[in-house]
């Protein structure tokens, strides 16, 4: 916020990009009495070369024809690396259908030379006008977004306030970081934070989920192999950690790895060298480590499922991540930017949610997180035909949580109960409610269930429910 509270306060920049000495020089003059910070470049190609290196300007000046690259291309480029430059192009052979042309591209206006210096402080005066405007928009958005929101994660309850403010903190340090919380809170989302916000943020973001690599590869995904080190190992292979050099690497449940493989990984934190498979030598590797799990790994540890050594290793800086039922005032935020995402990237008319159905998701419990509650929207939005979305289109746990509630405080009796039974009657129950919800369509029920048009079936045929009745 700094840098943008002083980039407000500096004297206005000008680019000035002419091929004619004279205009240059007078041009410069003029915007010094105008308070601007005037700088000064003969071809396009130099103009381009500036914005590529990263120099911001509020206006850029430029001829329309000059030897090499044009005005116009001049135009692009700034469009291209700063929407919000101005750009004000000078000809001394304006047409009509050049000067809309430029102003298709997004120029602010033109000027035909010889142009009198009155008319050039006038434009140039309403270019800073707007440049300003447009900066300050952006700022106010910024600073209002950013209150409820880091990277890709969105929020605004304390607990993750203090999530935002332990990456900010952190990010910046090369420390390795464990994260923990339930399935669909968004640890991986906090990962990548954390790198973008790194030293490293130039360099890869590697994500692994060391439970969906089976176990005998895990170790060649990791550290890499050599040809023919194993059967199949036709070539020799990049790891992971190799392939995140320079950058970060993310393992996602790491709670998974194998005893023997969590060996190996210690030595990787403790060396910073990884062995590939079948291979003698040991190759350096310098990446940022983040871990994750949804496992409490103390407990993992006094199972014997985790070495000791190891977890102290990756818990050198935790951030634990709260479920949503945890995150006051989250959900909300969240069913509103879900809402929106979804009804842009389907083209849906749906752009809201009615009373009783917002009463309904701001009171279920989502055991599935944040990942659930996306997916809720997902479905909602892509099932909605109106512009709010309605409780015919909720999954039916949602609006029957209480019987779920009710379900879970049932005691067995000392004499046992019929199972089998008792979730016929569920079963029977559920599929009548969801058919009457539907008038009787059998693909619509299934949806709602969450179960395929083949299932509806089989079910209907074993209790013998008729969705005409």
């Amino acid at each position: 916020m700094k840098e943008q509270e002083s980039e407000q306060d500096e004297r206005p920049r000008v680019l000035i990009v002419d091929d004619e000495p004279s205009m240059r020089e007078m041009l410069r003059i003029m915007l010094k009495t105008e308070g601007c910070d005037a700088e000064i470049v003969p071809r396009g190609e130099d103009a381009i070369s500036r914005l590529e290196a990263g120099e911001r300007y509020s206006i850029v000046l430029t001829d329309l024809k000059m030897p090499g690259i044009s005005g116009l291309d001049v135009l692009r480029a700034v469009k291209r690396h700063d929407p919000a430059c101005q750009v004000i192009l000078m000809t001394a052979f304006a047409s009509a259908e050049t000067a809309l042309e430029a102003l298709r591209e997004g120029a602010y206006d033109y000027m035909i030379k010889p142009f009198k210096r009155d008319q050039a402080v006038s434009v140039v005066r309403r270019a800073l006008e707007k440049f300003s405007l447009i900066r300050e928009n952006f700022y106010l958005r910024e600073a209002l977004e950013g209150k409820h929101n880091l990277g890709k994660i969105i929020g605004k309850s304390e607990s993750m306030r203090r999530v935002f403010q332990m990456i900010e903190r952190v990010a910046p340090t090369p420390s390795t970081i464990l994260i923990t919380g339930e399935s669909g809170t968004g640890k991986e989302l906090v990962a990548q934070a954390v790198h973008e916000k790194s030293d490293v943020a130039s360099g890869p973001f590697i994500p692994i989920n060391c439970g969906a690599i089976p176990e005998n590869l895990i170790e060649s995904e990791l550290f890499g192999h050599k040809k023919g080190a194993f059967t199949g190992a036709v070539a020799d292979k990049q790891g992971m950690f190799a392939a995140a050099s320079g950058g970060t690497i993310f393992l996602d449940e790491v709670g998974e790895l194998p005893l023997s493989t969590q060996v190996n990984f210690l030595r990787v934190l403790q060396e910073k060298k990884v062995k590939p498979v079948g291979s003698a030598r040991e190759i350096p590797v310098d990446c940022r480590i983040i871990a994750a799990t949804n496992r409490d790994l103390r407990e993992e540890i006094a199972e014997g499922r985790f070495r000791e050594d190891l977890y102290y290793r990756l818990n050198i800086i935790p951030i634990e991540l709260p479920p949503l039922r945890e995150r006051d005032g989250d959900i909300k935020l969240l069913l509103e930017h879900y809402v929106k995402k979804y009804s842009g990237s389907l083209n849906s008319p749906v752009h809201g949610i009615d009373a009783e159905a917002m009463k309904i998701l701001l009171n279920y419990s989502y055991p599935g997180n944040v990942r659930e509650l996306q997916n809720i929207i997902e479905r909602a939005v892509t099932l909605e035909t109106n512009e709010l979305i309605s409780t015919d289109v909720l999954p039916f746990q949602l609006q029957d949580e209480p019987f779920t509630r009710a379900t879970e405080e049932i005691e067995i009796p000392e004499d046992g109960i019929d199972l089998e039974s008792m979730v016929a009657k569920l079963e029977i129950t559920l599929i009548q409610k969801a058919l009457e919800r539907t008038n009787g369509v059998r693909k619509e029920a299934a949806e709602l269930l969450g179960i395929s048009f083949r299932s509806m079936r089989y079910r209907l045929d074993k209790y013998g429910i008729n969705p005409d009745d």
